[in-house]
């Protein structure tokens, strides 16, 4: 049994592939706890070149805030799906750059198990667009389970 299970989602369609794996976890008793998790990028962990000097300290603000609303809301409405299941589901927004906040959280919270959706990319196009799920599964030390998207195409 699984005493901590952390699901980190972005608010795509494509993550919330994981979500009946976790259902089932749940339902078999194999999830004590059940944690969501999403990043809101924070404005100041985002590339955005000369752009950047034009925006004021308040206005970048707003942007983190407003991010961090919309993170809260989308992770109120996956687990309130969850929430008959019998595990408490728990909700925890973080800032940063995705792969190092939720590496840090995964050691940080003692969380025994990461559910995680994947493109399943391979060779350039991994290189090129980078892996979320791949960083997790090289820097925490839990078992990662990473679930494939529906339609994902092997060796993209």
């Amino acid at each position: 049994m699984y005493q901590k299970v952390m699901v980190p989602l972005d608010g795509s369609e494509l993550a919330e592939c994981v979500i009946p794996h976790v259902e089932s976890l749940i339902k078999s008793g194999q999830a004590k706890q059940v944690v969501l998790v999403r990043v809101a990028e924070s404005y100041d962990s985002l590339s955005w070149g000369q752009a950047s000097a034009y925006m004021g300290d308040e206005e970048k603000k707003n942007f983190d805030v407003s991010h961090q609303k919309v993170a809260r809301e989308y992770l109120d409405d996956i687990a309130s799906r969850l929430a008959s299941g019998g595990a408490p589901v728990e909700k925890m927004v973080l800032a940063g750059r995705a792969s190092e906040e939720l590496s840090d959280y995964a050691k940080k919270n003692k969380v025994d198990l990461v559910v995680i959706s994947t493109h399943g990319r391979s060779g350039v196009s991994r290189w090129v667009m980078g892996s979320v799920a791949d960083r997790l599964l090289r820097s925490t030390s839990a078992p990662v389970l990473m679930v494939r998207a529906p339609g994902c195409i092997p060796g993209m």
